[in-house]
């Protein structure tokens, strides 16, 4: 797929994404952010990776019964997306995950 634009809608459907399934957090060393949906999910994050380069998808994985794909941004893709979102709008909508991506950021000195 070729590469997406980072559009109104392109940011508003990944802060939905974030909303509904985001987990922020790290590895100790860097921050990340990750999507874990299930395998009938593919050609949503197959437009991520396109819409977010350097994303990455691993999977399908077979856990528990459950056949699941994830999406991982980091590094200079992640620092380069949260620059582009509009994270204020997370604030006034949702603030529990705006609340985990702002622990996330001070966690690992992204603010």
């Amino acid at each position: 797929m070729k590469q997406v634009a980072m559009d109104a809608f392109t940011k508003g459907l990944i802060l939905g994404l974030l909303i509904g399934e985001g987990h922020f957090g790290g590895d100790g060393r860097q921050p990340h952010v990750t999507l874990r949906m299930h395998a009938r999910h593919e050609k949503l994050f197959t437009w991520l990776v396109a819409a977010v380069p350097g994303s990455r998808l691993y999977g399908p994985y077979n856990h528990g019964g459950r056949v699941y794909y994830q999406w991982m941004v980091r590094g200079a893709p992640l620092r380069e997306l949260l620059a582009r979102l509009d994270p204020g709008i997370l604030a006034t909508l949702d603030p529990p995950t705006y609340e985990r991506l702002q622990k996330m950021k001070r966690d690992y000195g992204l603010d």
